[in-house]
């Protein structure tokens, strides 16, 4: 069993930025990939980010590509967002996703508050 715990929401104003991390556990981690996603009020989660565990590679949302870069740390099984020139539309709960072939595993995500 895996679990993914994230960190690093909050509230933030326009522009500003805001690093999330998501830390993994339990037995060994191998993903293929992991990714990030989001769910605004009232909406359905939609897909943020993704990076290929094994070789760093990345896709992004049109919404935020260019301001938003994901990341990871294979020795510490990590992943990271780092969010910057942040909207008020990218207001939504931030949660981090590992897909393996094993399964899929979910967080139990991170508020993400922009005010305008």
């Amino acid at each position: 069993q895996v679990q993914l715990v994230e960190s690093g929401g909050g509230l933030v104003q326009a522009g500003g930025s805001l690093r999330l991390s998501c830390a993994a556990s339990g037995r060994t981690f191998s993903p293929y990939a992991m990714r990030w996603f989001r769910q605004a009020l009232g909406k359905g989660r939609e897909f943020v980010a993704e990076v290929v565990w094994s070789t760093g590679s990345t896709q992004y949302a049109n919404s935020v590509k260019g301001r938003f870069t994901i990341s990871r740390d294979i020795a510490k099984d990590m992943v990271y967002l780092q969010m910057k020139s942040l909207k008020p539309e990218d207001t939504a709960v931030y949660f981090c996703n590992a897909y393996e072939i094993a399964g899929t595993y979910w967080g139990r995500g991170t508020p993400v508050t922009v005010s305008s």
